[in-house]
């Protein structure tokens, strides 16, 4: 142990005796020092109530977590008095004055969060501290505000120029591996074997970015198979028993599974470069290979269709209501229906703002991919049966259009959507098919 280690020890013995000859946590002591951190500049008192404040908001309860974010929210906001007070004085024309201005209405919360991040493994703590609260929000909505501080910083924190890309093979570590087996959020990896076949057959390839704060943790990572066609169904991909292709010979990447790692990222989004990158690693490999594709899950699409089912005024053209009641009650729908229903639900549902209702079509249309295909059928795993009656989509990322396709998504404007699907789902409208 090194005499700065020491020093820091000691000191840190020193506060806690201060506080009380035997450790109690409480939210009111931790907010206590939190209102020490941010109001002391001595480096080495600022790591030591830093790692002191991390260490016990570990111990606390659920209960208690929410108690100390909601006086985290009251006592750690912007200061008004002095921020009113300015802007009576303000002279718009002193840029000293607009840019003490632009310090002041920055809440507290934002510094002390900076002020804790400087402890080692900080950052880790403080995306646990994240995931902590927005279990919180669901029965406190009023610590959105709260949660918005982590995000803005967070933004800042994990952008682009921080995060490294690399590509997982079967002599990455141990450790790295085990984690990518825990947070495959698409399709589960069985076990070893199967995840050997993800990252390591000669036509699979497997890339995650990962922050310099957080070296054995992924970030978001991407599964990719290459292949001669656009893939129908994700039961081949997964079957470990299939010969793999020669890699050269392969005229399309498909992105079959992205998972976010990291509950405490939510919101912080940068799935659009990882598929950026991947595409230009990709090409660099494997000049030949001109297409790129995903074939992605509906999440939530059998759930939505089972509460319009039960309204009694649907809303919705005479044809859609008829597709849905077709796939509701019976155990195998048409896929003529099926197919109709998941093109109208990616198409045509959306929220208020505009955007996808359905996550993953909202990830990909926003990033100017294109709806290619849909695949009734695709996967006949149990839970995607139960989420989705196993339908699949294939999203398109043609480089040609993904800039005016983001640009379209974020204007409101229409979806983009392959012409072929949509004369094939116009054709199909008025089929009747005997299943």
């Amino acid at each position: 142990m090194t005499q700065h280690q020491n020093f820091l020890n000691s000191l840190i013995q020193r506060i806690r005796m201060g506080r009380s000859s035997k450790k109690v946590s409480s939210p009111e002591t931790i907010i206590k020092l939190c209102n020490q951190l941010v109001s002391k500049n001595g480096e080495a008192t600022l790591f030591s109530l830093a790692k002191i404040i991390l260490e016990d908001f570990n111990t606390l309860s659920e209960e208690q977590k929410k108690s100390f974010f909601l006086q985290l929210l009251d006592q750690f906001g912007v200061d008004r008095p002095t921020l009113k007070k300015a802007i009576i004085e303000l002279n718009i024309d002193d840029e000293g004055q607009l840019r003490k201005l632009h310090q002041l209405i920055e809440p507290k919360s934002h510094e002390l969060l900076r002020r804790l991040n400087q402890v080692p493994n900080g950052t880790s703590v403080l995306l646990k501290m994240r995931e902590s609260l927005l279990e919180r929000i669901k029965d406190s909505p009023e610590l959105k505000s709260l949660d918005s501080d982590f995000v803005h910083l967070f933004k800042s924190w994990f952008n682009r120029g921080f995060l490294r890309l690399e590509r997982i093979d079967w002599s990455t570590s141990a450790r790295v591996l085990e984690k990518i087996m825990q947070y495959e959020a698409v399709h589960d990896i069985s076990d070893w074997e199967d995840l050997q076949n993800r990252v390591a057959a000669d036509d699979r390839r497997l890339y995650a970015f990962f922050h310099p704060a957080l070296p054995d943790e992924p970030l978001i990572f991407i599964e990719v198979a290459l292949m001669n066609e656009t893939p129908y169904s994700i039961m081949p991909i997964l079957d470990t028993s299939i010969k793999p292709i020669e890699p050269l010979t392969a005229t399309t990447a498909v992105f079959y599974s992205i998972s976010n790692c990291q509950m405490g990222l939510k919101g912080v989004s940068f799935g659009s470069f990882l598929i950026k990158q991947v595409v230009t690693e990709i090409e660099k490999e494997f000049k030949q290979i001109k297409q790129f594709v995903t074939l992605s899950p509906v999440p939530g699409l059998k759930k939505w269709s089972n509460k319009i089912n039960l309204l009694e005024d649907k809303q919705l053209p005479e044809n859609i209501i008829n597709d849905i009641s077709e796939c509701c009650e019976n155990a195998k729908p048409n896929p003529l229906a099926l197919n109709r229903l998941t093109y109208y639900y990616l198409t045509q549902i959306k929220r208020k703002n505009g955007q996808a209702i359905n996550p993953v079509a909202h990830f990909h249309l926003g990033n100017g991919a294109s709806l290619y295909k849909i695949h009734a059928d695709a996967n006949v795993n149990q839970s995607a049966l139960d989420d989705s009656w196993g339908v699949m989509v294939n999203y398109l990322y043609d480089l040609e259009s993904v800039a005016k396709n983001h640009e379209d998504y974020a204007n409101q404007e229409p979806v983009s959507v392959s012409p072929k699907l949509t004369k094939s789902i116009q054709n199909n409208k008025k089929k009747i098919l005997a299943y």
